[in-house]
């Protein structure tokens, strides 16, 4: 059909968001084409992914929407769900969002459309807001070293464990004790780790841990009823047997409390949520861990350290980065692909905008409110379950079910899951008003309560609430860059300073191998920060949730569509939480068989990085699998080492297409063997964006995939995170996916443990995939995958005269990516895929995958959002840096004397007045004519890793370091 025989709706439908999302129109895709040499998109299609693997129906996800009939549908299912006043505590709190990093924060595609960053010289500035938050973390927690954020407060405390047992002294004991007033969902979490590693778990009393002879302990402070306890003899008891202890801490009672570093923890953890970053039905929000010096080297995560650039100047970077699983794999600590680094930059900011005084003003407000509703109520005769807190009172009731309901009838959440008790917690958006609700709620309305009068008797006689040994005596945030940014105006200004030192997505395309940095969508990201989705508690009833429920069971039936499995989980949040799980139901799979004596996993050398690592993480023992010359699986290889472990032979962890940029013709084969000897297959949802609408994991013959749903279905990477990684399985693996323990989850085990602290992992992140399957439809999907493939092979074929294209598949196509093979020209000219990586800074592009899967090499992936101005400038800016390499070769520039060296160029290198180099400021600057147009000038020259790592420092530098 034409399009002058359309209606004005399905002219607008048709070109509406598709066109919008899908970067080159359609004659820039002719024109790809024909460079390509393919006569349609189909045409490519069909020489590039293998025929029988590819769907024989189009999807069933529905026709495309446009961005305003999308938004409109999604509020009328965001109305749904019930904005109730929240005083559930348990590790969740209302929080108010400073409107200043709301605005320039979190909405802004400046700060969540960064990548992690490994280009450091380019990221100087959300390395900066993790730095603060790191110092943050080390003021609250009292110790020495902290990491730049976790998932979540119950992974981070199974980090802890694992932790505890790397370097815990006490190496006879497999115990670890966890106090019976530590929140349910994280006591959950830690013992799913625990079974999966095999360790023993004991429960009880905090007081009874030192009665047992453990490894480790977890403790909560302020605990989960709210009472405040001084640890500090406990502690030493434990660690004088040898055992290192973790403290779950409340990071708003810490600016009020003695800090768990100063009573002697070990580790301290817990989520910086409460910092103004939303509830959100229970993420993403960052969790901090700090812990000792000497266990610098054990710490999970990532760290950001203080190093300095080939001028002398400070300069920031991720530290110890030799920990991560994309170098040790399954010898890593943990799978560091863990942080929430949009959720950790919004709490440092918090902290700066409010400084040391206003936190405190904020705490004590929260704190005083509480001992004024606890007065309240012991007037009344209403006893209360502890003596002391900080913002959380238990209240004994013997009417409780009248109570509650008095609650419901106001709007007010409670906690309810206490036998003969509720639980009231209290935040910075309770006032005086919310306060009288509650004695409404507990005592009936005509309690004639006088809260002046409660609030003057407070006032005389003082909080007893806080043990006055626990009370707070150590200064906190004493560095300069929390007390400098209190108006506005300043602290916008702060803000914009980091956000420019920064190369995003808003810049330029971003061409990482494996990451898929494509298209965050504006009318994607508007719904997250709508309070029907944002001031949702993950524990509150679930008919008030009625929206969410709608949402994430639309969505999860898309995405059973997509990959053709049978059932799906939404509680994983990151991809490699989601491997965890999808290996954890795996392993109980064979358990529920008689058969828990599987335990070899299958990965292929050309297997995504994190595979190794989560398989670490169930305690699964990693046999590699070769591949051949031209990046495939070495199926005789496959079939000898499947023969030899087939008894024990769990699974495979495969990556589709392969990080080596194929599409493998023998993938059903590969599958097929692998079942054949008993295992199970594990597809790793890295590269989806080149399978969805052309073929499935489900169809293919795999039984498990994880989905990054930031790469694949638009959550941006936020600099390093937020993320999601929901899991689909076949049939026979639905009774083993993940449970909840406070919110029960239909279609699994009810005994299955938790993955994540929430049942629905970040589900406040889910709106943006919704969106983004509702406005593109079936078709939109499929031709974004098969626009992903034109735009890699186009860059393949633009640049395979220049450098050799190391892997190709049928037909000589590569996939959704491509990798470029420097080790020649690096052999030739003694220039590095290092010099390459920072050389492109100065051509104003974030560099592509380094030296991953294959050292000296650049794996780049377009995406299908990418125009073809925008590849050509990409393509343009690799071969000008080819023919400066040339110049190195021929002797023109000695190896060190040479624009490539020296990359990436500064302001400062250009102002010099001593400027003696053999080429011209102006080709350092300005290498290309494009550049002039837009230049982004990095904000530090190359920065000296060793010097970072043997001059270890993660807290905020003095601020004379920057002069």
């Amino acid at each position: 059909m034409s399009e002058t025989n359309l209606s004005l709706s399905q002219l607008e439908q048709k070109q509406d968001f598709v066109r919008r999302h899908i970067g080159p129109g359609e004659g820039e895709i002719a024109a790809m084409l024909q460079e390509v040499g393919a006569t349609s998109l189909d045409d490519l299609i069909q020489q590039t992914v293998p025929a029988g693997i590819r769907l024989a129906e189009p999807l069933k996800t529905g026709e495309s929407q446009t961005e305003a009939q999308a938004l409109a549908n999604l509020k009328a299912v965001a109305s749904k769900n019930q904005i109730f006043r929240t005083h559930i505590g348990m590790g969740y709190h209302d929080t108010l969002t400073p409107n200043v990093i709301l605005r320039n924060v979190m909405e802004n595609p400046g700060w969540y459309t960064a990548y992690t960053p490994y280009q450091p010289e380019i990221a100087q500035g959300r390395l900066e807001a993790l730095l603060n938050f790191q110092q943050m973390t080390l003021d609250l927690t009292g110790l020495q070293l902290a990491s730049a954020s976790l998932l979540d407060e119950g992974t981070a405390a199974a980090e802890a464990m694992a932790l505890a047992k790397r370097v815990s002294k006490n190496k006879k004991s497999n115990l670890f004790f966890i106090a019976d007033d530590v929140h349910p969902q994280t006591i959950d979490v830690v013992k799913t780790r625990a079974e999966m590693f095999g360790f023993e778990i004991a429960v009880g009393p905090a007081m009874d841990a030192d009665k047992h002879d453990v490894f480790g302990a977890l403790l909560q402070y302020p605990g989960t009823t709210g009472a405040i306890t001084d640890l500090s003899t406990l502690i030493a008891n434990l660690q004088g047997s040898k055992a290192i202890v973790a403290v779950a801490a409340d990071i708003m009672s810490l600016v009020l409390l003695k800090s768990p570093g100063e009573m002697g923890a070990d580790v301290v953890l817990g989520s910086a949520q409460r910092f103004g970053v939303p509830m959100g039905y229970g993420g993403p929000h960052a969790a901090f861990f700090a812990t000792r010096d000497e266990h610098k080297r054990s710490l999970p995560g990532r760290i950001i350290g203080v190093s300095q650039d080939t001028r002398g100047k400070p300069a920031l970077r991720m530290a110890l980065q030799t920990r991560e699983q994309h170098i040790r794999r399954e010898k890593a600590n943990s799978n560091i692909c863990t942080a929430q680094v949009l959720l950790a930059n919004m709490a440092s900011f918090y902290a700066v905008y409010h400084g040391p005084k206003g936190l405190k003003t904020i705490a004590s407000r929260i704190h005083r409110l509480a001992d004024i509703l606890a007065l309240g109520l012991k007037q009344k005769g209403l006893g209360l379950a502890n003596a002391t807190w900080f913002d959380t009172i238990t209240v004994k009731v013997d009417n409780k079910d009248a109570i509650v309901q008095r609650a419901l009838a106001k709007g007010i959440n409670l906690r309810v899951d206490l036998d003969g008790m509720l639980g009231v917690a209290l935040d910075e958006t309770t006032t005086r008003c919310h306060v009288l609700d509650l004695f409404d709620v507990f005592l009936g309305e005509g309690h004639k309560l006088d809260i002046d009068a409660l609030d003057a008797t407070v006032t005389t006689e003082g909080s007893q609430s806080i043990p006055a040994e626990l009370v707070r005596t150590s200064e906190i945030l004493t560095h300069k860059v929390f007390n400098s940014y209190h108006s506005e105006t300043e602290m916008l200004r702060y803000i914009k300073s980091l956000e420019d030192k920064d190369l995003a997505l808003n810049h330029s395309m971003i061409s990482l191998g494996s990451c898929t940095m494509k298209l965050n969508a504006t009318a994607e990201m508007i719904p997250v920060t709508w309070p029907e989705f944002g001031k949702l508690h993950p524990f509150a009833p679930v008919d008030q949730a009625q929206g969410y429920a709608q949402m994430i069971n639309e969505l999860s039936e898309a995405l059973i569509e997509i990959t053709g499995y049978d059932a799906l989980s939404m509680q994983p949040n990151s991809g490699a939480q989601g491997e965890y799980a999808g290996l954890i139901a795996i392993r109980k799979y064979h358990e529920s068989r008689n058969e828990g004596h599987r335990n070899v996993c299958l990965i292929p050398s050309s297997a995504h990085g994190t595979n190794p690592a989560s398989a670490q993480m169930i305690n699964y023992k990693v046999v590699v699998v070769d591949c051949d010359k031209l990046g495939n699986i070495d199926l005789e290889d496959l079939k000898k080492k499947a023969e030899e472990v087939s008894d024990n032979l769990a699974c495979i962890m495969v990556t589709y297409p392969s990080t080596h940029g194929v599409y493998e013709e023998t993938i059903r084969q590969v599958c097929d063997i692998v079942h054949q000897h008993g295992g199970q297959v594990y597809m790793d949802g890295a590269n989806m964006n080149a399978q969805v609408g052309l073929t499935s994991p489900g169809s293919i013959g795999s039984d498990v995939s994880h989905l990054n749903l930031h790469k694949t279905f638009c959550i941006p990477h936020g600099g390093g995170g937020p993320g999601m990684g929901p899991i689909g399985v076949k049939a026979h693996l639905a009774p083993f996916l993940p449970n909840h323990p406070v919110v029960a989850i239909d279609g699994t085990g009810r005994n299955n443990g938790a993955v994540s602290a929430a049942q629905f992992g970040s589900a406040s992140i889910l709106p943006i995939s919704y969106m983004y399957i509702k406005m593109m439809g079936g078709e939109g999907l499929k031709k974004a995958t098969e626009v992903a493939i034109l735009n890699a092979n186009y860059i393949a074929k633009r640049l395979s005269g220049h450098f050799p294209v190391l892997y190709r598949g049928r037909n000589d196509r590569v996939a959704h990516e491509c990798i470029i093979d420097l080790r020649d020209i690096k052999e030739a000219s003694g220039v590095t895929e290092m010099d390459v990586a920072k050389r492109l800074n100065d051509y104003g592009f974030h560099a592509p995958t380094m030296s991953f899967p294959v050292a000296g090499t650049l794996m780049i992936e377009p995406t299908e959002s990418e125009a073809k101005a925008e590849l050509d400038r990409f393509c343009d800016a690799m071969i000008s840096i080819r023919e400066e390499i040339a110049k190195v070769e021929s002797g023109e520039w000695n190896d060190t004397d040479n624009p490539l060296h020296n990359a990436p160029h500064t302001l400062d290198d250009i102002l010099d007045d001593n400027w003696n180099r053999s080429y011209s400021r102006n080709l350092a600057a300005y290498p290309a004519e494009a550049v002039k147009r837009n230049k982004f000038w990095p904000s530090v020259n190359r920065i000296d890793d060793v010097f970072g790592d043997r001059n270890l420092v993660c807290s905020c530098p003095a601020t004379d370091t920057y002069r």
